[in-house]
């Protein structure tokens, strides 16, 4: 049975591509072919394509990691100030809820 596919948002779709650029050019700075970034990576030389492209069907870790193996910033700060980006958010998760429920639906009927 084929998956019906799904409709990202042009949001996603233009993320997931810069990050492809950025990835893809950082192989190609350190002169890596793409069969040796795969092998890096860990996956086959059609997924890393994939990752390069920005293909939304690829799996995350794969992305991250030829990210990470090729200094490419996933978030706005640079390696050092990534710590304090993730202290900051740690800190704003400890003041909401751990888990994300609905609220009960109140019965106004006296």
């Amino acid at each position: 049975m084929a998956r019906k596919p799904h409709a990202y948002s042009p949001q996603a779709v233009e993320t997931a591509r810069a990050l492809g650029e950025r990835i893809r050019l950082g192989r190609l700075e350190r002169r890596w072919t793409l069969e040796e970034a795969a092998e890096r990576v860990g996956v086959n030389h059609t997924t890393m394509r994939k990752v390069e492209r920005g293909d939304l069907t690829v799996g995350l870790g794969p992305a991250l990691e030829a990210a990470a193996l090729l200094d490419v910033p996933l978030l706005a700060v640079g390696p050092d100030g990534l710590s304090l980006e993730r202290r900051e958010t740690q800190a704003r998760l400890a003041g909401v809820p751990s888990r994300a429920r609905r609220p009960k639906a109140v019965d106004v009927d006296f």
